[in-house]
């Protein structure tokens, strides 16, 4: 029995000297978890403290970004604003200067009417004078009576007023005149007592001669005169008869296509096709004027009205061409400030750098 007990305490013992071997370790690693965790707290309070202060910095840039992105809806509107003040401020320009232009434009067709009034009254001037003319011939030209001495019939050569050489004023009465007479007839250039100077003379000689008249000849013999025909056609066009004041454009470019009035006339005609909507022929009439006539005053806005032309006809490049030819060839003309509006509305400059 005595040897079994040794055997049966073995166990016993070492479980208790395991537990006692066992019960220090357990102490140590109990502190280093209370230090791991209160590390691990203090990490998580660091980390909630930088999550406070992310989020504070966060919501200081959010209202920052946010009252930037106001700033910049602000100025938005502002800019916005401004365009569209700057734009109505530029079509209203546009318009006055059209209305301008207009307005120069009706002038130069008054011009035109006045001068084709005047040069229909310097040919009325001109028939006047020559009809004058023709006047001062005739008297001139008339025959004096056969026997202008009727007191001495025998020799009608011979002087028979009283006063002049030869003359034998005691033989010869003087002839009595009754009040219905008239006085005695004289020699041409031969001045008598009775009358101081001839019955007819010439033309004096101190009046000017009557300038040639000089027409514009006309192509063919059944043509109307230039002034008579313009002067028609543009009081047709004035008064809005566009059909009858194109036919007769017509007849002055085809009559008299040399003289300046047909520059005229070929810049109406565009007129007429432009504000009819045949914008192709307007450029080609226009195209006349520039091209063919290059002294005509219409020329200006003969291009200002082929660039607008060209704009319909969705041509934008050659209209900016023609603009910036009209402000290079004609820079102070009311049609060049024009120009410059209409290319500043296409968002182009006036000239190439």
């Amino acid at each position: 029995m005595t040897e079994h007990r040794p055997f049966k305490l073995a166990p016993a013992a070492c479980a208790v000297v395991l537990c006692a071997l066992a019960a220090t370790p357990a102490f140590a690693v109990n502190k280093d978890i209370v230090q791991l965790q209160t590390e691990v707290q203090d990490l998580q309070t660091a980390v909630a403290h930088l999550q406070q202060s992310n989020d504070e910095r966060m919501g200081v840039l959010t209202s920052l970004v946010q009252q930037t992105v106001d700033s910049v809806n602000k100025m938005s509107v502002s800019v916005e604003n401004l365009q569209q003040q700057m734009k109505t401020q530029q079509e209203s320009a546009s318009g006055k200067l059209d209305q301008v232009s207009g307005q120069v434009q009706s002038l130069n067709d008054s011009l035109d009417e006045i001068r084709a009034r005047l040069d229909n009254l310097s040919k009325a001037l001109q028939a006047v004078q020559s009809q004058q003319q023709s006047i001062n011939a005739a008297l001139q030209n008339m025959a004096t009576p056969a026997n202008p001495n009727p007191a001495n019939p025998d020799n009608p050569a011979s002087p028979t007023t009283p006063g002049m050489p030869g003359s034998d004023s005691s033989a010869q009465p003087a002839v009595q005149q009754s009040p219905g007479q008239s006085p005695p007839v004289a020699d041409l250039g031969k001045p008598s007592a009775d009358i101081p100077f001839p019955t007819s003379q010439g033309p004096y000689a101190n009046q000017p001669a009557a300038p040639a008249a000089a027409p514009t000849a006309p192509s063919t013999p059944s043509a109307p005169p230039l002034a008579t025909l313009y002067s028609s056609a543009l009081q047709d066009y004035m008064a809005a008869r566009y059909t009858l004041a194109a036919n007769e454009f017509n007849q002055v470019v085809r009559a008299y296509p040399s003289d300046s009035l047909a520059g005229n006339a070929y810049y109406y005609m565009g007129e007429i096709d432009r504000n009819a909507g045949r914008f192709s022929a307007a450029v080609k009439e226009y195209d006349h004027v520039i091209q063919q006539y290059p002294g005509n005053p219409k020329i200006p806005v003969a291009r200002l009205h082929k660039g607008m032309a060209l704009i319909s006809l969705r041509q934008r490049d050659a209209a900016i061409d023609e603009f910036r030819a009209l402000i290079q060839r004609f820079p102070n003309s009311p049609e060049a400030v024009t120009a410059r509006a209409k290319l500043n509305g296409m968002g182009v400059r006036a000239r190439v750098e």
